[in-house]
């Protein structure tokens, strides 16, 4: 076999460069000095570090990409700063209070605050806040209403006093946000889930709850007054509702009780077909009065926030202990909750067996140098100027003249555990 070795001169090598044909192999040998081979050779060897160094990440990388129990993780929360509406403030015709829950419209940068107001004081209604963190945390004076929007029935009118107690709020990506109302058990008026137009308010879908969520006449099941849906979040693909009751069924378990926590239900929504998909035990703490003079206590799960799709939450839990406000966030994961949605009581199953949903503490508010009122909302807001993002906490005053609607913010680090491994591999990526 014959070979023809074309070696050409300057055009094709450096002229350092000559061409050996051993053994039907082509080589071009270069005349190098030894500081020029050694440079060479460090070149070749930092290409080889950095393809051993990218593969493992490459391959990692797919690996929590498609791994569906990827956990996102607050790896850090920081206090920055408090402000507070003034007592009794009123806004078109209507006193501000009892803000129960809040929600985040980004592409407006604005804030949607639903009213617990049963309609003693005004309609049914949600305000439309400014909250100002262009300096990077919250001062007085920042947090502004702008608008008031009024709940409307299917056909047009208000709700009637009493007909509804709002306590929850959650933005969709169609221009509507989505309600829930306790109801009133001691009336044997039945909790709701309803969708409402941004614009108008007027109400769009409703959303079926299960019988053994609604009162009956024997109070032998369903909902405790005042202690079902307070909570309201969406998933950040807008596919899924998560709702919750503040405290148990009456066949689930009992209320909360000093040094008792309650077995929670966790509602999923599927919003593609308004259908319940699954239900989730969550047990809330145990919380020890202190100076209980008043005789009082009330502990529950007010809200939820959900962090990403795969079924990590933000919880918010609330106690009145007789001396004050215990206030508490916990990271929660679904990731191996039992589905509980066909079993009806939870006293008629032995209740051990079925796995919880996993919650860890993040934060218990009682160790910020702040007077706590009554929290009961919260929501991802506005990125600060460093480009954290920050959480909001929003307080219910009762319409009481000794308490405060009081919003506190938090800047926080939400991380996957892609982002934590990478820190762990590169301490610099933290600075």
């Amino acid at each position: 076999m014959e070979y023809i070795v074309i070696c050409g001169g300057a055009q094709m090598y450096p002229p350092n460069a000559y061409c050996i044909l051993q053994r039907d192999i082509l080589f071009v040998v270069f005349r190098l000095s030894q500081k020029n081979f050694m440079q060479l050779i460090k070149k070749i060897f930092t290409s080889l570090r950095i393809i051993y160094f990218l593969v493992p990440i490459l391959i990692i990388s797919f690996f929590f990409t498609n791994l569906p129990s990827s956990a996102v993780e607050i790896s850090s929360i920081e206090f920055i700063g408090e402000a507070t509406l003034p007592k009794g403030v009123i806004f078109k015709k209507t006193e501000v209070g009892g803000l129960s829950g809040i929600t985040y419209d980004a592409k407006n940068n604005l804030y949607y605050a639903i009213s617990d107001d049963r309609g003693q004081k005004a309609n049914a209604r949600f305000y439309t806040l400014k909250i100002d963190l262009s300096k990077g945390y919250l001062q007085k004076g920042k947090v502004v209403p702008v608008s008031i929007t009024t709940l409307l029935k299917e056909n047009g009118q208000a709700f009637s006093p009493g007909e509804s107690d709002t306590e929850g709020i959650a933005l969709t990506n169609k221009a509507t946000v989505f309600i829930s109302s306790e109801g009133d058990a001691a009336k044997l008026i039945n909790p709701f889930i309803k969708e409402f137009s941004l614009s108008s308010g007027k109400e769009i879908t409703t959303l079926l709850i299960p019988n053994k969520f609604l009162p009956d006449k024997s109070s032998e099941e369903g909902i405790r007054n005042n202690l079902a849906f307070e909570s309201l979040t969406i998933t950040p693909d807008k596919k899924h509702l998560f709702t919750a009751t503040e405290n148990a069924l009456i066949q689930d378990g009992s209320e909360s009780k000093p040094n008792i926590g309650s077995a929670c239900r966790i509602l999923q929504y599927n919003l593609l077909t308004n259908r319940l998909e699954k239900e989730f035990l969550y047990q809330t703490e145990s919380v020890t009065p202190f100076l209980n003079l008043t005789g009082k206590f009330a502990s529950g799960l007010p809200d939820l926030l959900a962090l990403d799709n795969q079924g990590h939450f933000l919880s918010l839990e609330r106690s009145f202990t007789g001396l004050g406000f215990a206030i508490s966030l916990f990271q929660v994961s679904l990731e191996g909750a039992d589905d509980i949605h066909n079993i009806d009581s939870l006293l008629a199953v032995d209740a051990k067996n079925i796995k919880q949903v996993q919650k860890k503490l993040l934060l218990d508010l009682r160790t910020l140098d702040v007077q706590l009122d009554n929290i009961e909302g919260l929501t991802l807001g506005s990125k600060l100027p460093d480009g954290q993002q920050s959480l909001i906490l929003v307080s219910d005053d009762n319409f009481n003249p000794l308490q405060r609607t009081q919003i506190l913010a938090f800047k926080i680090k939400i991380e996957t555990p892609l982002i934590r491994l990478l820190r762990r591999l590169l301490p610099n990526l933290n600075r």
